[in-house]
């Protein structure tokens, strides 16, 4: 600490050489000392050179803030209580279906926390939940228990998603179509019927309200409810964890696509690609990001989603990591992913609704 005081006074003598006293030195250029009595009239020196030198190591005002007050700060930002802060909206409504054959890669939670933060800043957003899991349901404190409408009897009875559609309880702007187990059947069930996989496309597409954004969080598989997601959607988009048994099986998800864009649904396309549970401590991470960022250029999101524990403990509350602990990394990564989505949609409009 004697160190640093001196500095600050102004001294231009480095802080390690002690100050001595020298006989012919004259009055006028005395050397700092602590207990200075009174201001230094003519013997500090100039304290641009000695601001500049401190400045190492006084922290700027960002630094300096305590830590709990930048995640208030954060807080207030993602959870948006005003109102007055807006994500851009598109021109149309953009049809998104968040899919990956391999299961454990943040499908679900991307889903529920990208919808979730542009629901929190004036768009309209619906949740489309087609896993028989139901985990989207859960994560949005949404009923998908055993007699629940669901997606089920928009797919096989032919019920308008609006009697299906639940308001999410605490986040305005943002629905939710549930699933339930009865799901797990409509694989064999939907295989009869006629127009099996366009049968989740007519039902979107005769929902009587609009909304900004719709998300179909998919099963971690490339049967019928898949494809019928993919018949549903524009865009593509697909989480990949920065490990290298995500990247085995996206390949065969690329094809799948195709096929799709080829007999099915022409204006399909891959638009986004998200990398998920990012650990910057290991090189694997950052070679799997290179690999994709290299593969897909532009697609992938500069946005990150790190390895967080508050994302993970989220969907035991029944709610997203935006309202569970909004001043989280994990909030934040994924408000920041939500925001560069929506700028996206602006900067290039999705003309393929037309």
């Amino acid at each position: 600490m004697p160190t640093r005081f001196e500095i600050q006074v102004g001294a231009s003598v480095p802080p390690l050489v002690p100050q001595q006293s020298h006989p012919g030195a004259g009055s006028d250029n005395p050397p700092a000392v602590v207990d200075t009595p009174g201001p230094a009239t003519g013997v500090v020196a100039d304290p641009a050179p000695a601001a500049a030198y401190v400045s190492r190591e006084t922290p700027t005002r960002e630094e300096d803030d305590p830590p709990l007050a930048m995640e208030a700060m954060r807080a207030v930002q993602i959870l948006n209580p005003s109102g007055e802060v807006t994500m851009p909206r598109p021109e149309r409504t953009r049809v998104m279906c968040v899919a990956n054959q391999k299961g454990g890669v943040g499908k679900t939670t991307t889903t529920v926390n990208l919808a979730v933060a542009l629901a929190l800043h004036g768009n309209r957003v619906l949740v489309v939940d087609l896993d028989p899991q139901g985990n989207a349901s859960t994560g949005l404190n949404v009923p998908h228990h055993t007699g629940v409408p669901d997606v089920y009897d928009c797919l096989i009875n032919s019920v308008p998603l609006e009697e299906v559609a639940q308001e999410v309880e605490g986040i305005p702007n943002l629905y939710c179509v549930p699933a339930t187990i009865d799901l797990a059947g409509a694989e064999i069930e939907l295989v009869s019927v006629v127009a099996r996989e366009s049968r989740l496309a007519r039902a979107i597409a005769a929902y009587p309200g609009h909304f900004d954004y719709v998300f179909i969080d998919c099963p971690p598989s490339l049967g019928l409810l898949t494809v019928n997601a993919l018949v549903a959607a524009q865009e593509v988009l697909i989480p990949i964890q920065c490990e290298y048994y995500a990247l085995e099986g996206l390949n065969q998800l690329i094809n799948n696509i195709n096929l799709v864009r080829q007999h099915l649904n022409p204006m399909l396309e891959v638009s986004t690609i998200l990398l998920t549970m990012y650990d910057r401590r290991t090189r694997l991470a950052d070679a799997v990001e290179q690999d994709v960022r290299n593969h897909f250029g532009d697609k992938v999101l500069q946005a990150v989603i790190p390895r967080n524990v508050r994302v993970s403990e989220a969907p035991s509350y029944g709610q997203s990591v935006m309202t569970y602990d909004p001043g989280s990394r994990g909030a934040t990564s994924y408000f920041e992913a939500a925001q560069e989505i929506a700028e996206r949609g602006v900067k290039e409009p999705v003309s393929r609704n037309a």
